[in-house]
């Protein structure tokens, strides 16, 4: 169902018909323009009603407050605070995170967004995101480990050239979007913190052998308040959960090229 165009009106699509027509077939009778009608009228109703309930003052919410307990929204782990995503940014990345659970979550979702970007596939760009996301005593640990895994061979398996460059005419692509963030241990100044992602990674392209795939992973970002702001101890990764794949049409290597470069990311908050 699609509410609303730039017209100002409500569009119904009536479900699929037998013969794969979406909009069901031939044009029917006045029976069916009445079960229409009717459906326009029920969802006006549920659009004031939804309204109304997001509008209600805040007597409401604060006694549904008072009520609940202190560990009830485990149901709703993921469920946005409202709070604006950071204004400030180090070397290029989201920064000035809040010193409190919901900053470490904005603070891993971003993070783990800038891990599995197509910029750590060069070594400059790699060491100055590490310089900016790592405690200062772990970077030269990071930097080590991280060089021995993008190495001239990894570089090749994901169809780059072997000093981590695009081959000409294709387009690399790898991004990570956060789904969701969950603390598994908390204190003052440290954080554990498990972010839910998909991931995008292959070379788009008419005759690329390493195609766009996506996959589900979960990444693990242990967290320590320094100078001002969060910053990652340790991360590791592990598959899932991943949910039963869709039945869409897979887009043609130009499709996936454009929207790679015309569609930007976003700055993740909790």
């Amino acid at each position: 169902m699609s509410l609303g165009d730039d017209t100002g009106q409500t569009r119904i699509r009536l479900p699929e018909g037998s013969d794969g027509d979406p909009y069901g077939g031939a044009r029917r009778g006045g029976r069916s323009s009445s079960r229409s009608l009717v459906t326009v009228v029920g969802v006006v109703v549920l659009l004031i009603a939804a309204i109304a309930f997001a509008n209600r003052g805040g007597d409401d919410s604060a006694a549904e407050e008072g009520a609940a307990s202190a560990d009830s929204p485990k149901a709703a782990a993921t469920a946005p605070s409202g709070k604006k995503p950071v204004t400030t940014k180090a070397a290029g990345i989201p920064a000035g995170f809040t010193h409190d659970r919901e900053g470490a979550q904005s603070a891993a979702a971003n993070y783990a967004v800038v891990l599995g970007s197509a910029e750590m596939f060069t070594k400059a760009r790699r060491d100055a995101i590490l310089r900016s996301i790592i405690v200062p005593d772990r970077v030269a640990d990071f930097e080590a480990e991280l060089d021995k895994a993008y190495t001239p061979e990894f570089n090749k398996n994901v169809g780059l050239n072997e000093d981590g460059t695009t081959p000409k005419d294709f387009t690399f692509v790898s991004r990570t979007s956060p789904i969701g963030t969950k603390v598994t241990e908390s204190s003052a100044d440290t954080a554990t913190v498990e972010v839910w992602c998909s991931g995008l990674l292959g070379l788009a392209g008419e005759s690329s052998t390493n195609p766009v795939t996506s996959s589900w992973f979960t990444i693990t970002i242990q967290l320590e308040w320094t100078s001002g702001d969060w910053k990652i101890v340790t991360h590791s990764q592990k598959d899932g959960p991943s949910p039963v794949p869709g039945d869409e049409r897979a887009s043609s290597a130009d499709e996936m090229a454009k929207a790679v470069q015309e569609y930007g990311g976003f700055t993740y908050a909790r």
